[in-house]
C-alpha cells in the first residue's frame, strides 16, 4: 500500500513540475535561462545627443534651457569661471581693441560662472537662436533694450530679485567681480525649452570635415586688432586645441586648467559703426570662415539668414561642414582690423 502511495505521489509531483515549467511566472521562472552560464541582459539606457556639443548623454537628461552670459576678458578678469564647461564660446571685438565672450552652456551647467560684464550691440543676434536665459551686468540702455526685445529671459545684475543668483566676489576687483550662481539660476527657468542643434556633428566612426579634408595646421592665430592676437595650439594626444592669450601666457580657468576647444571656428565679419566707438559685428549675412578640427583646417563659408537662425558653415560645393563632438570656440574676427593665420608648426 505504501509503495502504491509513493508511486502516486511521484506521478503527481512530476506532473506539477511539468506544469510549472510550462508557465512563466513574472520575475521568477521567466528570468531563468535554459543555459545556467547565460546572464540575463540589462535593459539598455536610452541615449541622445547633446544639441550644442554633439556628445552622447542619457535620454531626457538635458530637458532644460540654455544659459548664456557676457563674460569679461580683460586681464583683470582672468581667470574666468566656467569657460571649460561651456558648449560654445563666441569671442568678439569690443572698443579699444579688446575682446569679450558670449558664452553658451547647456550640456553642463557649472555651479558658478563669471565675471559677467555688459552686453554689446551684436549680442542679441548671436544669442537669439539659442533661446533660454541670458545674464549680464548691464550696458548702454539701447543695447539692453535690444536684448530684452529678443524675448529671451534677461537676468541683469542690479535687477530686483537677482540677489539669489548674482553676487560680487571679494576675491576680485571692481568691475571684474560679478559672479553668477549658474545652477541656481537655470533651475528657476527649468520649464523653458531646450535649444535646437547648433551645428552638424560627425557621426560615430566618421571624420569631421576639417580632419578629413583640411590642411595640417598646428597653430592658429586669431588676430582681433594690432595688439590683441590670441592663438591656439593643437595637442595630438588629447585632440584638443589649447588657448594662449595675446601676451603669450597660457590661458587658464579658475582651476588653472588651460582653456581648450575641440573645434575652433574663425568667422570673418564686417562691422558697423552705427553706434560710434562701440563696434557691432554683422553676424547676419555671409562671409569666409575657417574650421579647425583634429589639427587640420578647412576653408568654408558662413551664412546666417536672419537673427533667429543658426549660422551654417558650408564648403564651396555646398556640403555642410561637420564638427567633432565637443566644445566649440567661434572667433568673430573683424575684416577691417583682424586676420587669421594657420601655421603647420
Amino acid at each position: 500500500m505504501k509503495k502504491i502511495l509513493l508511486i502516486a505521489l511521484g506521478v503527481v509531483l512530476a506532473t506539477a513540475l511539468a506544469a510549472l515549467a510550462a508557465i512563466q511566472l513574472p520575475g521568477f521562472i521567466s528570468g531563468l535561462s535554459a543555459n545556467p552560464s547565460e546572464t540575463p541582459s540589462a535593459t539598455p539606457t536610452a541615449v541622445e545627443y547633446a544639441p550644442l556639443s554633439g556628445l552622447p548623454v542619457p535620454g531626457g537628461s538635458l530637458d532644460y534651457p540654455v544659459l548664456m552670459a557676457k563674460i569679461d576678458n580683460a586681464p583683470e578678469a582672468r581667470p574666468q569661471v566656467g569657460l571649460n564647461d561651456a558648449d560654445i564660446v563666441f569671442e568678439e571685438l569690443v572698443e579699444g581693441g579688446l575682446s569679450r565672450y558670449l558664452v553658451v552652456w547647456h550640456s553642463m551647467i557649472p555651479a558658478e560662472i563669471g565675471p559677467v560684464r555688459s552686453i554689446r550691440p551684436m549680442d542679441p543676434d548671436i544669442a537669439l537662436p539659442f533661446g533660454g536665459v541670458i545674464t549680464y551686468s548691464g550696458g548702454q540702455e539701447r543695447f539692453v533694450q535690444m536684448m530684452i526685445d529678443t524675448g529671451l529671459e534677461n537676468v541683469i545684475d542690479g535687477q530686483s530679485g537677482t540677489e539669489d543668483f548674482i553676487y560680487r566676489s571679494e576675491d576680485r576687483i571692481v568691475p571684474h567681480d560679478v559672479i553668477v550662481r549658474a545652477k541656481n539660476l537655470i533651475e528657476t527657468f527649468s520649464d523653458l525649452a531646450p535649444p535646437a542643434p547648433a551645428f552638424s556633428f560627425a557621426g560615430d566612426g566618421v571624420s569631421p570635415t576639417a580632419a578629413a579634408a583640411g590642411k595640417k595646421a598646428k597653430r592658429l592665430i586669431t588676430s582681433f586688432s594690432g595688439y590683441n592676437s590670441p592663438s591656439w595650439e593643437f595637442d595630438p594626444e588629447s585632440g584638443m586645441y589649447g588657448r594662449i592669450q595675446a601676451d603669450g601666457q597660457t590661458d587658464v580657468d579658475e582651476q588653472q586648467r588651460q582653456l581648450t576647444a575641440r573645434n575652433v571656428v574663425v568667422q570673418m565679419v564686417d562691422e558697423s559703426s552705427e553706434f560710434g566707438y562701440v563696434p557691432r559685428a554683422l553676424v547676419v549675412g555671409t562671409g569666409p570662415a575657417w574650421i579647425s578640427t583634429g589639427g587640420k583646417t578647412v576653408e568654408a563659408t558662413w551664412t546666417k539668414t536672419e537673427p533667429n537662425a543658426m549660422t551654417v558653415f558650408s564648403l564651396e560645393n555646398g556640403e555642410i561642414v561637420t564638427l567633432a563632438p565637443g566644445r566649440t570656440w567661434i572667433e568673430l574676427i573683424p575684416t577691417s582690423t583682424g586676420y587669421f593665420q594657420a601655421n603647420r608648426r
